[in-house]
């Protein structure tokens, strides 16, 4: 098996943790994460495709393994994460790569991709939403509550989502077999939000996701001006970002491939071998 590196970059003085393997000569692919794990997400997807790309997946501020300044130190918003990864690929000299997104990870790609569309080849997007008609109302409700109106009562159900039983949730929702799921994903994601003061982070980027929604119609401009390739391998039963938000995509980028799979939100965990397939099956007529 290829050995994957974990390494650690200097961005604005704060440390960023990542996880690299592969060839940095062959076909970049950069990893972005989502709520509320870290690069931990894609820890069997990058020994599976490095025979073939170079893999590139970093922990965003606040998460995993990187540095967790407080709200004093750095502002926690997605156009400030969304530096952080660009001056981070600056640095690795990543100027052309394709990206997978999840969750979290898609509002960053989507300002990477405004930002110089002309370094992205291709989009790979696990329940990584850039349209309305993925949200699912029963999740995302009281999000949106606390990022109109934050106030204690709003806040209290918003912090709902940082507790053990709904951070498990998030893995099992959708998934036909439960124990396929390593109880190692969900407490690795706890621990990350247990941290003291990473309560104070994740409320300020909830307070802040509403920003995600403004780019939307400018990233959907951008498909249909650049017509990017894009691959939707998608928990068919997700129930945080619903599948509708995977077809979606085909509106903007008609030879979309879409493939929603038989689990939920964080579908690399069950279906790590279809995933697996249909990413070469794509890089390799994209990018090949």
């Amino acid at each position: 098996m290829i050995p994957v590196h974990h390494r650690t970059a200097t961005v604005d003085g704060f440390e960023v943790f990542y996880r690299e393997a592969g060839n940095p000569s062959s076909p970049t692919l950069v990893l972005l994460h989502g709520f509320p794990t870290s690069s931990h997400s894609f820890r069997e997807l990058i020994p599976a495709l490095a025979d073939r790309y170079h893999l590139v997946a970093p922990d965003m501020l606040g998460f995993g393994y990187s540095a967790a300044p407080s709200l004093a130190d750095f502002p926690y918003t997605f156009d400030a994460l969304t530096d952080v990864t660009a001056k981070l690929l600056e640095q690795l000299k990543i100027r052309r790569y394709a990206v997978y997104m999840h969750d979290y990870g898609a509002p960053i790609a989507l300002r990477l991709f405004l930002r110089k569309p002309e370094q992205i080849s291709a989009f790979i997007t696990q329940s990584g939403n850039a349209y309305m008609e993925g949200f699912v109302d029963a999740f995302w409700t009281p999000l949106f509550a606390y990022a109109k109106a934050p106030g204690p009562e709003t806040e209290k159900t918003a912090r709902v989502a940082f507790t053990p039983t709904k951070v498990r949730w998030q893995y099992e929702n959708g998934v036909a077999d439960v124990s396929l799921i390593s109880p190692d994903a969900y407490a690795h994601a706890q621990s990350i939000l247990d941290r003291p003061g990473n309560d104070d982070i994740q409320l300020q980027l909830f307070r802040d996701y509403k920003t995600n929604l403004d780019v939307y119609p400018a990233a959907q401009d951008c498909f249909r001006r650049t017509k990017v390739p894009l691959l939707a391998v998608w928990g068919g039963n997700d129930e945080i970002f619903g599948p509708d938000g995977a077809r979606a995509f085909q509106r903007d980028l008609p030879d979309a491939e879409i493939h929603l799979l038989d689990t939920g939100h964080f579908a690399l965990e069950t279906h790590l071998d279809p995933i697996t397939g249909y990413i070469r099956g794509f890089l390799g007529q994209t990018l090949n």
